[in-house]
């Protein structure tokens, strides 16, 4: 795939950019190409969607539901093959199916509308906290729409993008062994720079390398996980940017006030899944998220699918979306929170989201759940958990009987190294866990 595929509406200033990016002396070594694929009719549906979120509020009435959700619900059960089996729809919307990652995980086909033409098609694959390794079908105008649902937490945090040509508007960070890095342009912005880096030394020349790209570059902002940021602090950077957007993790209180003062700018929290792009947001000393998406319905179901009250915590149920490859119709999360209405608008109160965990192999080596994420994708799993106890020992619980002993022992002692103790337990399900199912944790502090 050439440029021109990549970045349909290149111009002579992004393509200098983009050589910049590349050629530039203290670079790393970037392990991927990619690019926004948005054509020019692609970008015209994005910035109508900034039109329309800047001009509609999310949320609805207590008691209520959204103007579009009669509609939505006619469209999956006429169009969509999953929801399709369905049936007529029932009297009352609370008595439709809930569905989960398992079922998605299974036929991510099955959730493609009839109508949906497949031009532009997209496929990500993601493994996610719960384990469920799934499949996502999507488009690139769903990834330019995460541009101004993103610009709508900043503006409430006080941050407006300026950034436009020739500048770098946004660095991803992560902290992993192994990733895909590339440089790449936001048409959005004029064409403003978007990377994504590892701050993993191994994947630079010179681990001092990382700080004088950064500098150089100058981002707008930042956006990254929590142990991205943790690393992000210890580099030594002059440059200060507008804002960090920390995702895919949750953010503890005492790391975001240590990123604040460290890097002085505000720290936007961000509840984002790869199922329905960015949802909510919190910032500064807020106990609870802002609804982000005017587009999608959030309840909170207990467990047995029955909606709860407001201020009840149960497990987040999304319907609705932006991608037209997955309309989401009842889709339960494993993230668990209270709906609250804070004023006229429902918010997300004790959100249980998706916790860092850094795991200590016997030579005292740091290693992010993420490369033991990377460690074991090759292998079937349809669900795990990996505990570290405080003598260093590991525990992994899986379910499932589709992958042998020995291949798992094989890629968790090549990560930890060959003395690392290990336990590998299959069960037939981690019922009674108490809530979500947390992928990683340990008692070394």
């Amino acid at each position: 795939m050439s440029d021109s595929d990549r970045f349909p509406v290149l111009s002579p200033a992004g393509r200098a950019l983009l050589q910049r990016l590349r050629e530039h002396p203290h670079a790393p070594r970037y392990t991927a190409e990619c690019g926004h694929r948005l054509t020019a009719e692609s970008l015209r549906r994005v910035r109508a969607f900034e039109a329309e979120l800047r001009t509609t509020s999310p949320g609805w009435a207590r008691g209520g539901y959204p103007d579009w959700l009669p509609g939505f619900v006619d469209l999956c059960l006429t169009e969509v093959p999953f929801y399709r089996r369905y049936g007529d729809a029932p009297a009352r919307f609370e008595d439709l199916p809930a569905f989960d990652r398992a079922d998605l995980s299974r036929e991510p086909w099955a959730f493609v509308p009839d109508s949906q033409p497949l031009d532009g098609l997209i496929v990500n694959s993601t493994s996610g906290t719960t384990g469920h390794p799934l499949t996502i079908l999507s488009h690139p105008v769903v990834g330019g729409c995460y541009t101004p649902l993103i610009k709508a937490a900043l503006e409430a945090a006080g941050v407006t993008l300026t950034s436009g040509a020739g500048d770098v508007a946004c660095v991803l960070v992560g902290w992993q062994q192994q990733a895909y890095t590339y440089p790449s342009v936001t048409p959005q912005q004029a064409e403003a720079g978007h990377l994504k880096l590892n701050l993993h030394p191994g994947d630079w020349r010179d681990p001092d390398d990382r700080a004088r790209f950064l500098d150089d570059l100058n981002p707008e902002i930042y956006t990254g996980d929590p142990l991205a940021f943790a690393e992000l602090m210890r580099l030594g950077l002059k440059a200060r940017p507008k804002a960090l957007v920390s995702t895919a993790m949750t953010l503890l209180p005492g790391l975001r006030r240590q990123l604040e003062a460290h890097f002085g700018c505000p720290v936007v929290d961000l509840y984002s899944m790869n199922e329905s792009g960015p949802l909510a947001f919190r910032c500064g000393e807020a106990d609870a998220f802002t609804l982000l998406h005017h587009r999608v319905y959030i309840e909170i179901l207990d467990p047995d699918g029955a909606p709860c009250p407001p201020g009840v915590r149960g497990e987040v149920t999304l319907t609705g979306g932006f991608n037209p490859f997955l309309p989401l119709l009842r889709y339960r999360t494993n993230d668990f929170a209270a709906l609250e209405w804070r004023g006229p608008r429902p918010v997300l109160a004790g959100l249980e989201g998706r916790p860092p965990v850094t795991f200590r192999a016997r030579d005292g080596r740091r290693i992010n759940n993420l490369d033991v994420t990377g460690a074991l994708k090759p292998l079937a799993l349809p669900q795990y958990q990996l505990h570290q106890s405080a003598d260093g020992a590991l525990r992994l619980r899986v379910r499932g009987r589709n992958t042998s002993p020995e291949a798992l022992w094989a890629a968790l002692l090549d990560l930890f190294g060959p003395d690392q103790a290990l336990t590998v337990e299959a069960v037939d399900s981690f019922d009674g866990s108490g809530g979500k199912v947390i992928q990683y944790t340990s008692d070394i502090v």
